[in-house]
Order: structure tokens, then sequence, then C-alpha cells
């Protein structure tokens, strides 16, 4: 196995075409929850060029045949921090760390975090975001009412 680099700027283009719209290879999860984390999981595998088929991976097949990381906030979240397999792998970090292709996590006074959102730029104090659900792209993070925040960098990505 070999470490290879995320690639933020694919990310990033990948979220600037997809934030306002619906790639038609994905099924739009808006009416059944939310579509903020397969969003993100979306312009993460843009940027990696590998899911991870593991019991506990990160997948996308079809609407029926993908990974609870591939659209749920915390499994991703468990995902990312602890993936010592192939795929993206990732840690908790502060905002300094950020970069652009990393994931904000928000919790709005709920006991989970619920919201997923992608770094698409970083302007002094400023981080700039995209997500789906409520469609935004170069969003102010600091617009977000929210209880809590976790902030996950990309590390890299396992290949084969």
């Amino acid at each position: 196995m070999r470490i290879v680099e995320y690639d933020r700027k694919s990310v990033k283009e990948y979220a600037k075409k997809w934030a306002y719209l619906r790639n038609p290879q994905y099924y739009n999860y808006d009416s059944v929850g939310g579509d903020c984390t397969n969003f993100v999981s979306q312009c993460m595998f843009a940027g990696t060029h590998q899911m991870n088929y593991d019991k506990n991976g990160w997948y996308y097949q079809n609407a029926n045949q993908k990974s609870p990381s591939w659209t749920g906030v915390e499994f991703l979240y468990q995902f990312l921090i602890q993936n010592k397999s192939v795929g993206p792998f990732g840690k908790i970090a502060k905002k300094e760390e950020l970069q652009i292709g990393d994931i904000v996590q928000l919790s709005f006074g709920e006991d989970h975090y619920g919201h997923s959102l992608l770094v698409v730029e970083k302007k002094k104090d400023e981080i700039l975001v995209a997500t789906h659900t409520f469609d935004s792209y170069k969003r102010n993070l600091l617009s977000y009412q929210y209880e809590k925040m976790r902030m996950l960098h990309i590390e890299g990505v396992r290949k084969w």
C-alpha cells in the first residue's frame, strides 16, 4: 500500500461545478435526511479516486449500495479518523490547519453533528465552504449559527 497526495484542486473544481446542481451519477438525498455528506463525499472522491469497500469503509455504487460513511455525518467522521486501509484518511484539526478540501462538521444543539461542509477557500481568518441541502459555494463559515464545530484535515489517500 502506498500513500498519495489528496488532489485538493480537483476537489475544489468538483465542488464549484456541483454546489448548486446534482450530479446524475449519484442519488440526491435531500428528501431523505439531507445531501450534505453525500456531496462532501463526492467532492472527496474527485480528489482521491479511491473508495474503500471494507465493511466499515467509504464507497458508493448506487442509492442502496453505499457505505453509511458516504452519506452519514458521524459515520464519515469515524471513517476518516480511523481508516488504516485504502481511501482517504484524516485527523481532527484546528482552524489554522484547514486547507481546501478539508471538512467542517456542525452540531446545531443536538447530541450529534448533523451537517458536513467542504472547505473551498481560506482568506486570513475567513473559511469559505460549499455544501448541499442548503446549497452554497464560498459561503463564510461564520455565517452559520451552530452549537459545536469540528474540523477534519485530510492527510492523504492510501492506494494499493
